[in-house]
């Protein structure tokens, strides 16, 4: 099914950080670095009112990744598991080489300026287009309970962990928090 969808482009993230391989794997583990959304003026009086928000879900296009083009394989390793090389489905991993490079990261706003947005949990690299942000809604975006969180929730994950870190089977041991 190929349908033209006509993205736009609202803004563009600016970080510190240039290589996908050696940036935060997600926001939620990376909340004390720092990013600016330069906004495009086109769509500055979008933004009216996000101010009144802690939190925001940012949608970008993961332009910068590395790799073959075309169809990404549908079953992948993700980085949480490359040092057992278990291979998942796509659909139930956060990676970014997707059928749709959409990233999809909860930032905190920190604050706005006249050109955009300050931010903390950085996991993009500097220069990722932004296609959307959409205010976080505790009554909407949490769920009741503990969901399961399938594999995840068999990982330890630690803060700014980046792939490089993770590294390849037999490699050295990633970070861990104790």
């Amino acid at each position: 099914m190929e349908l033209d969808v006509g993205l736009h482009v609202i803004g563009i993230v600016r970080t510190g950080r240039t290589v996908p391989e050696t940036t935060p794997i997600q926001s939620a583990l990376n909340r004390a670095e720092r990013g600016t959304i330069v906004i495009d003026a086109t769509y500055r009086d979008g933004f009216d009112s996000l101010g009144g928000f802690e939190y925001a879900w940012l949608l970008t296009w993961l332009n910068q990744l590395d790799g073959p083009a075309g169809l990404p394989p549908l079953r992948q390793v993700p980085f949480l598991l490359r040092r057992e090389q278990r291979r998942v489905g796509i659909f139930a991993t956060r990676g970014p080489r997707r059928p749709n490079p959409i990233g999809l990261s909860l930032i905190q706003i920190l604050g706005r300026t006249s050109a955009g947005i300050d931010f903390a949990g950085v996991d993009l690299v500097d220069g990722t287009p932004v296609i959307d942000i959409k205010p976080y809604v505790s009554r909407f975006d949490r769920p009741p309970g503990v969901p399961r969180c399938g594999w995840f929730d068999q990982v330890t994950i630690s803060e700014s962990v980046t792939p490089a870190q993770l590294g390849q089977p037999g490699g050295p041991d990633p970070p861990h928090d104790h």
